[in-house]
Formats: structure tokens, C-alpha cells, sequence
């Protein structure tokens, strides 16, 4: 492992462009940190809301229409302290690597849409842990928007149900307790199997089975690399670790990264 200080970031990030260069198959793999950037709180620093609106687990969701009431709250009283967030940075870097061939697709498991809206196609973005910019009905899984729900809910009160089936509706966010989309976790171990190149970015890399992807990469022979603020528990496998403001890494990246850098808008 090579262990970026201040005086050494220069240096390394010269070496992860070699390496990006080189690759074949880069392997993006993202977490709450890539979007802190844009306004977007992660869960684990002191003060996050998250902390005072947290998640329902999926079990008392299904359970109890006052857990859904709670937990329709919560979803928008979040949606209310990032909204207008733009991608940051390191959204707009990884919309490069996709766009010049480097990365099939990115895998990711924030639900916040930025890296779509860096301008990634839809089906370039594996969502290890759903999307919460819509809804969807868990019996017929028909999509619901929030514009249209959150008028109804905050008018009667109510959590929504399905007009299609009468279905409980629910963020399409993956919940705790609530089964991985086994589609997306397969997509996500065939990239991880088949990269030369694997980067974790802005994750804790704390939370399995996606914390494994990592640890797979590596098995299967790719140089793993981990850009984070702060030490994970995987760093003592990685060929190369970068401490540091993410953004600010990859922007400085960009700029090394020749090809895989252009395409990119950081206005």
C-alpha cells in the first residue's frame, strides 16, 4: 500500500493517473463522500441530520402505517436540506472516465441521482441501494413521483398507497433490512470481477455485501485504490490510499488524467 500524506499527494496522484491510463477496465465504486462536495450530508459525521431523521427500517415500514407516516417525514424533511444540489467535482471526473470508455459504469450506493445528473446515463449508474428522487410501489413496483406524493401527504396526512393497485408505496431507496436489487448486485460484481483498475471514492466502507466489492476486485487482480477523508477498513489491502477533500482530488486528477479527463464541466 502506498499512504498519501500532504507532502506526497502530488507524487501518488501522479501514479493513480499512470494507472488510469494504463487500465483497461476501471471499476468507479462511490459513496456519501463524493457528494458532501454538493451539499449532501453523509451519515456518519457529527451533526448529521441524518442522525435526528433516520431511515425506517424496512420490517416496521410494511408493518405500521404510523412507521410510514414517520418515515414520509423524514424523506422529505432530508429532500428539504439538500435540494438544488448540483454534482460536485468528482461526479463530473467520473462522468469522463464513463464517457471516454475508461468505465463501463460507475457503482454506487448514494441514492441522491448527482452522478446522473453529471451527465452519466441512466443505465451506466449501478444503484447498489435504489434511488431517492422517486418512488415506487412495493406489490406492483409501478414508479410514483415525489411532486405528485409529498402534495397528498402533507395535505391528508396520510402515507401513499399505489393508485394503480392499492399498494403501499415506498422511496425507492433501499432500506435497512430490505433485500439488495439482486439485478444491481450482479451488474456490480461483474465490473468489480472484470476491472484492472478499482476506486473507491467517499466510502466508509463499512456496509456489506457492498463493502465487498472492493476485496473482490482486488482477488480477481486489480490494483484497488481508495480516495476518502478519513482511514477505511480495507486501506491495509489497497495499492494506493488518498486522504484528503475528494473534490479537490479529483478535479487535480482530471487535470493528470489526459483523455479521461476531458468532457468534463466544472463550472
Amino acid at each position: 500500500m502506498i499512504a498519501s500524506g500532504p507532502a506526497a499527494l502530488d507524487e501518488d496522484l501522479g501514479v493513480l493517473a499512470e494507472w488510469l491510463a494504463s487500465a483497461e477496465v476501471v471499476a468507479p465504486f462511490t459513496g456519501a463522500g463524493i457528494s458532501t462536495e454538493s451539499g449532501v450530508p453523509d451519515f456518519r459525521s457529527p451533526g448529521s441530520p441524518w442522525l435526528t431523521n433516520q431511515p425506517i427500517a424496512f420490517d416496521a415500514f410494511v408493518a405500521s402505517a404510523e412507521a410510514r407516516r414517520e418515515a414520509w417525514r423524514r424523506k422529505f424533511a432530508m429532500d428539504d436540506l439538500y435540494a438544488g444540489a448540483a454534482p460536485g467535482r468528482g461526479h463530473h471526473f467520473l462522468a469522463g472516465l464513463v464517457a471516454t470508455g475508461k468505465a463501463p459504469a460507475i457503482i454506487t450506493q448514494n441514492i441522491d441521482g448527482l452522478q446522473q445528473a453529471a451527465g452519466v446515463p441512466e443505465e451506466r449508474v449501478i444503484e447498489l441501494h435504489g434511488n431517492g428522487t422517486y418512488a415506487a410501489c412495493l406489490d406492483c413496483a409501478q414508479r410514483q413521483e415525489l411532486a405528485e406524493i409529498r402534495p397528498a401527504f402533507e395535505s391528508s396526512g396520510r402515507p401513499p398507497a399505489c393508485p394503480h393497485c392499492g399498494g403501499i408505496v415506498k422511496s425507492a431507496t433501499i432500506s435497512f433490512g430490505q433485500t439488495l436489487p439482486q439485478a444491481a448486485l450482479q451488474r456490480a460484481l461483474a465490473l468489480a470481477g472484470a476491472s484492472d483498475l478499482f476506486i473507491a471514492i467517499g466510502s466508509s466502507l463499512l456496509v456489506h455485501p457492498a463493502a465487498g466489492l472492493p476485496v473482490m476486485a482486488k482477488r480477481h487482480g486489480a490494483r484497488l485504490v481508495i480516495i476518502n477523508r478519513e482511514a477505511t477498513p480495507l486501506d491495509e489491502i489497497a495499492d494506493l490510499v488518498l486522504n484528503g477533500e475528494i473534490g479537490a482530488i479529483c478535479m487535480r486528477l482530471a487535470e493528470l488524467s489526459g483523455d479521461a479527463g476531458r468532457s468534463i464541466n466544472y463550472s
